[in-house]
């Protein structure tokens, strides 16, 4: 996986092919919404199981870490693009980013980023006490759209 510099911006398109804002409640909704919006853009099988893993890992982030609530959008502009955001109190970025070696299990989780940057093609993270954005893209053979 490719870290581009933190002030590098994600592709964004001019309306969101998916934009839902997510509880526990909603998780399964939501990752069969993912998958299907994926499809549609032209993702293969292993690329859309991949890249469901990857958003599912930051919806859950949010429910546990994030305040419990959060908001999700799927961009496409030339690659497929997620971001959740939330508005918990944010966490210490340089911890997990970049996970370049897989953390250690604790009782608290810890490798839900490092699992989502082994599923997506780059990994962007903005937190601070006002809450947290994440951007990912899909990692996918061809441009997509």
């Amino acid at each position: 996986m490719v870290n581009p510099p933190l002030d590098h911006h994600a592709p964004t398109a001019r309306k969101p092919l998916l934009s839902t804002s997510f509880t526990l409640a909603d998780l399964n909704r939501v990752r069969h919404e993912v998958e299907a919006v994926s499809r549609r853009c032209g993702l293969d099988h292993d690329e859309i199981e991949n890249w469901v893993i990857a958003v599912n890992e930051l919806m859950i982030n949010v429910v546990r870490h994030g305040g419990g609530r959060g908001d999700l959008r799927l961009l496409l502009a030339r690659r497929l693009t997620c971001e959740v955001s939330d508005q918990g109190r944010g966490f210490n970025t340089a911890r997990y980013v970049p996970p370049t070696q897989r953390p250690p299990l604790s009782d608290t989780g810890g490798m839900g980023l490092w699992v989502v940057g082994q599923m997506a093609d780059y990994l962007l993270v903005d937190s601070g006490p006002a809450g947290t954005t994440i951007r990912i893209a899909a990692r996918a053979r061809g441009t997509l759209g």
